[in-house]
């Protein structure tokens, strides 16, 4: 297995995990409205699972953003 399937798998697994992280802080947030809670054994807010995939996905597209641009110089050269 190369370099880049790896970093392409590891794009993946953080892509989907903070689409995880969303749908968590979603579902926490519309219980909260009727009371209840998901998230009290872990003790974090809607808030901050937000926050948290906000960072994997800023974190994905930088990645992502410097692989095209190794893809790009690479055009160039040849």
């Amino acid at each position: 297995m190369d370099l880049e399937k790896l970093n392409s798998i590891g794009y993946r697994i953080l892509f989907f995990g903070s689409f995880l992280l969303l749908a968590v802080a979603v579902l926490e947030f519309g219980l909260n409205w009727f009371g209840y809670t998901v998230l009290q054994a872990i003790g974090y807010t809607a808030g901050r699972l937000l926050q948290l995939a906000a960072v994997l996905l800023t974190f994905v597209l930088a990645l992502l953003l410097r692989q095209v641009r190794d893809e790009l110089k690479k055009t160039k050269l040849h």
